[in-house]
């Protein structure tokens, strides 16, 4: 009797280091960096504390990154943290985690950056709408009928980037490398052609907002207002640690995977805040709050069309479009992954269990992604869901880096090739970080902590279904 296996190809080690920063870099760089200035301003009410801010989450995500590439190099495999997870805990956890990021981590991010692309495209191109009788009418509370022309463009391009990345890795590999590399060079242009240009102003960076009050902004009320923010800031910086769900197709993973996380985060920190800077010295910051208050309008637009005129708006959106559609395609590349693992595992949906023996891809596993990005995209509720899964997110977060003390003690003579520097101040300091932040999170936003954490649970009695069944 045959086996079904043997009807499955394999996921093969092809991408480089070059790719793997690349795919780092493809991964984070999409709405957040043209988008948070303006909800962050409203916050901070201070250029200082806004470009603060960033660093600050730039800085924690950096030790994340350091302390999440030693665990990689000892543990690489397709699936990243679910694997770690598994080995360093329980099935348990790591079934939560993959659950997680199923049910609305990675599928509501791949929503909400292909609708941003939609809506970007609508910027140019207009999208012909839903009547108000159509956007009024709602199934459970959820108006599926509403902003339908964008809704239907988001999901065209998750099922486009999805057949795309079910022909092969290397397609994706040079569709990342190809955009990201343009990406780049525009985003250097605006910022040198921002700092060149006559009408910034160097004392907009030290000019705080009309409503600034410096002495209300001390203490716990500016500590509370920093972590706030920085959970914008942190949305600009989400999706760092997606590469490690393709560990299993690294060339050398144990070195260059940890290299790719290191390098690609330094690269977007960097690029996040020099754009940051530009935007706050070409405008002032109660502009950015304006824009904020209208909940119409993306910053970074306001910030290139002031400084370059409408051939400039049409510059940033057809930025925007690029990042957008880039950052679409890797999401939807590297999460798939992950939910194979899971299957091969036995802790999801068997069908999901099957690599296409022609491409080498899961091909199961893609499809399945699309189709619950696609359900969300018409939803509409993407952007609340990630809002509240930060919260769950972090909590992840934190226990990978927790990994690296346990490994270290169940493990201390087994092969590091990448230890995290300045151990263990620098792992110490990311958990210290993910208990304020839970801790600030359930007390200033009770609701959203345990909506997400309800969310986690959701997924209780499929593990209970699945478990029976192994």
């Amino acid at each position: 009797m045959q086996n079904p296996s043997d009807n499955q190809g394999k996921l093969v080690r092809s991408i480089g280091l070059t790719s793997a920063i690349v795919l780092v870099i493809s991964s984070v760089i999409g709405t957040g960096v043209f988008k948070k200035i303006a909800p962050m301003s409203a916050e901070l009410q201070s250029p200082g504390l806004v470009l603060t801010a960033w660093l600050v989450a730039g800085l924690i995500s950096l030790a994340g990154t350091l302390s999440n590439a030693e665990v990689a190099s000892m543990l690489a495999d397709s699936g990243g943290d679910f694997v770690y997870y598994r080995k360093i805990y329980n099935r348990f956890f790591a079934f939560l985690f993959g659950w997680t990021n199923f049910a609305v981590i990675r599928t509501a991010s791949i929503a909400s950056i292909a609708y941003v692309f939609a809506q970007s495209l609508n910027s140019l191109v207009p999208i012909p709408n839903s009547s108000p009788e159509m956007s009024e009418m709602s199934f459970l509370g959820l108006h599926f009928l509403d902003n339908l022309g964008i809704k239907f463009i988001a999901i065209a391009l998750i099922i486009f980037l999805t057949y795309f990345n079910t022909k092969g890795l290397k397609l994706g590999e040079k569709l990342s490398n190809t955009l990201v590399t343009l990406m780049i060079i525009v985003m250097v242009g605006i910022i040198i052609l921002g700092l060149t240009s006559s009408v910034g102003n160097w004392e907009y960076l030290k000019l705080n907002s009309a409503k600034f009050n410096p002495e209300e902004m001390q203490g716990g009320t500016l500590f509370k207002a920093l972590a706030l923010a920085c959970l914008s800031a942190f949305w600009g910086y989400e999706g760092w640690n997606s590469v490690g769900y393709i560990g299993g197709e690294i060339k050398n993973p144990q070195r260059n995977l940890p290299l790719a996380l290191t390098i690609g985060m330094i690269i977007i920190i960097a690029m996040y805040m020099m754009m940051n800077f530009v935007y706050l010295y070409i405008l002032p910051i109660d502009e950015f709050i304006k824009i904020h208050e209208t909940k119409n309008g993306i910053g970074a637009v306001a910030v290139v069309t002031h400084f370059l005129g409408s051939w400039g708006g049409v510059l940033i959106s057809c930025l925007i479009l690029v990042t957008t559609f880039n950052c679409t395609s890797s999401t939807i590349l590297l999460a798939s992954r992950l939910f194979y693992a899971m299957a091969h595992e036995k802790m999801f949906f068997k069908q999901v269990d099957y690599i296409h023996p022609k491409y080498n891809t899961p091909s199961k596993a893609l499809t399945l992604q699309a189709v619950w990005a696609s359900l969300l995209v018409l939803s509409g509720t993407f952007d609340q869901l990630t809002d509240m899964l930060i919260f769950a997110a972090f909590i992840f977060y934190g226990a990978t880096t927790f990994g690296v003390f346990i490994l270290r003690k169940k493990m201390p003579d087994a092969p590091r090739p990448y230890k995290v520097i300045a151990y263990p101040f620098v792992p110490a300091i990311f958990i210290l970080f993910c208990i304020v932040l839970l801790i600030n999170t359930l007390m200033e936003r009770p609701s959203e902590a345990i909506i997400g954490l309800g969310l986690m649970a959701t997924g209780l009695p499929f593990y209970f279904y699945w478990k029976k069944g192994d």
